[in-house]
């Protein structure tokens, strides 16, 4: 059988082969310690779960609206419209199957063959490979490191920008950085995508996951609101990730076109679950602001102990449930020189299971630390403690076997 050619183009998210790899690695009696997807193992709010039975019960079981119920889409104008302090009205809002057919949609609405996408690079895969399977040319640009975190390269991301570059996709709070943009950055961003006429998916999945301060959005700044869709889910938040609920909110114009697209691919997204979602942004928040405490619980347990591990280095976000560690001089003291083979050292040395940064878009030349992502949402706080207990435990005995015998091929046996 001969597949269409396009399919060449498509990329996935590689951080389903982890799983795969710790899915397999457990089946044969091992312990993993999962930090590898960025799943959540917190219920979901259990006043969410009975709007949907109750919708149920109530016999929404049949079609709905492409661009959604007008209740949830009256619902998400005025929270995130309020949360940004913009004003939207549900004619800006489309309802989608989770948060990543936004991307999808956003590219086939606004992007033709051969335009020019500028993307972060480490970054969410689900946007270069979508850039490329729909025609795009693909641009990344990239971060340096700093004292504080992570900060855009302002001058790479300048000298980019070409006649073709026609969107610009930036994930504030982002993965698999937990990094965020200080307001001067954003403000040069925004100013950027209005000089050269740039319209923004401005991804903004993990924009209610913080412990300390506000999250800001590019779209609330002067002149952006009608250059930016705002990617929305309820998978984090409301610990919902296997609900498939989501909004893109922008322009009418785009709204509209993306409904197009609805109409053609899923028709809808499931009626019960759109209720669901009503009673998530109207009903109590305390479930929501439980699954906030519990993920700042873990990432402080599981930050504590990567800085006791000798060799790694790490900043400390405020958004997101993702670490970002440099580990290059643990490679160095162990002998490694891809991260990769570190990583499947760490599966079946020390059970523990987690991305590299080469999960999160092609590596770019220049390129010469090396870190891994660990996801803090799937694992419990004992578990984190075990898990990179036993992580640093391997990476002592594994470096003080390198150092006292310095023989490589000895090395590659007590791995």
């Amino acid at each position: 059988m001969i597949l269409a050619e396009r399919l060449k183009n498509l990329g996935t998210e590689t951080a389903f082969a982890v799983s795969e790899a710790a899915a397999t690695w457990a089946a044969q009696g091992h312990h993993v310690y999962p930090f590898h997807l960025g799943d959540i193992n917190i219920p979901t709010p259990s006043n969410i779960v009975q709007a949907q039975q109750r919708a149920i019960a109530d016999g929404k079981t049949g079609y709905a609206p492409s661009a959604g119920i007008l209740p949830l889409r009256q619902a998400l104008a005025a929270v995130v419209g309020r949360q940004r302090g913009l004003s939207y009205t549900a004619e800006n809002v489309v309802v989608q199957p989770g948060g990543k057919p936004v991307v999808t949609k956003f590219i086939q609405a606004m992007m033709n063959p051969g335009d020019e996408v500028l993307y972060p690079n480490p970054g969410y895969p689900i946007y270069e490979s979508q850039i490329e399977y729909q025609g795009g040319v693909a641009k990344p640009y990239r971060y340096v490191q700093t004292a504080s975190g992570f900060e855009i390269d302002l001058d790479y991301l300048a000298h980019l920008i070409t006649p073709r570059t026609r969107i610009f996709i930036y994930n504030n709070q982002q993965n698999p950085l937990g990094a965020e943009s200080a307001q001067a950055e954003m403000q040069h961003l925004a100013e950027m995508a209005l000089r050269n006429n740039l319209i923004v998916l401005s991804d903004e999945a993990y924009f209610d996951i913080r412990y300390s301060g506000g999250s800001a959005s590019i779209a609330s700044l002067p002149g952006m609101q009608e250059h930016t869709v705002i990617l929305y889910t309820f998978s984090k938040k409301y610990a919902m990730t296997g609900w498939r609920l989501g909004a893109a909110i922008g322009p009418r114009e785009v709204a509209q076109a993306i409904t197009r697209l609805n109409t053609n691919d899923e028709s809808c997204t499931a009626h019960f679950v759109q209720w669901a979602g009503v009673e998530a942004l109207q009903g109590d928040q305390a479930g929501a602001e439980h699954i906030v405490r519990t993920l700042l619980e873990r990432r402080d347990v599981a930050v504590q102990a990567l800085q006791e591990i000798d060799g790694i280095t790490l900043h400390k976000p405020e958004t997101t449930f993702y670490l970002y560690p440099n580990v290059t001089r643990v490679m160095q003291k162990l002998g490694y020189t891809d991260v990769a083979d570190f990583a499947d050292a760490a599966l079946h040395y020390a059970n523990v299971s987690f991305c590299t940064r080469k999960h999160f878009g092609r590596p770019q030349p220049g390129e010469t630390d090396h870190y891994i992502r660990l996801a803090y949402s799937g694992i419990n706080v004992d578990e984190i403690h075990a898990g990179l207990g036993e992580l640093k435990s391997w990476i002592n005995s594994a470096s003080h076997a390198v150092t006292q015998l310095n023989d490589r091929s000895y090395v590659s046996e007590v791995r």
